[in-house]
């Protein structure tokens, strides 16, 4: 479930990046507020997947998704250059997240002392 929050997470991180673009530096209080809650949307779903994802790895899938995805959304909708070595950066990093996910291993347990 930790993975679904941090995905979960990361896609609000993508609403509350453009809503800065759009809030028009806060000047427009109604896409302001909504980028407000995305925000805590985002941190809270990113908080309840660190008690299970390592923090680095955590923090790297997080970030890379969320800059990802803010990216291709600048470049369909918001008028974003496009450029080939851009776009190979994007899919180089969405390979990194790929990777960093695929390589997480679980905890091992941690021995339990017995008292004697």
């Amino acid at each position: 479930m930790a993975w679904v929050y941090l995905l979960i997470g990361a896609i609000f991180e993508v609403g509350w990046a453009v809503g800065l673009k759009l809030s028009e530096g806060f000047s427009r209080p109604l896409i302001s507020a909504v980028t407000v809650v995305f925000i805590l949307i985002s941190f809270y779903l990113f908080t309840k997947a660190l008690r299970l994802i390592d923090i680095g790895t955590g923090y790297a899938i997080f970030t890379g998704l969320g800059a990802a995805g803010t990216a291709v959304i600048g470049m369909t909708f918001l008028g974003d250059g496009t450029g080939t070595g851009k776009v190979f950066f994007i899919v180089l990093l969405i390979f990194g997240v790929i990777g960093l996910k695929m390589s997480n291993t679980p905890d091992k347990a941690a021995p339990t002392v017995q008292e004697g």
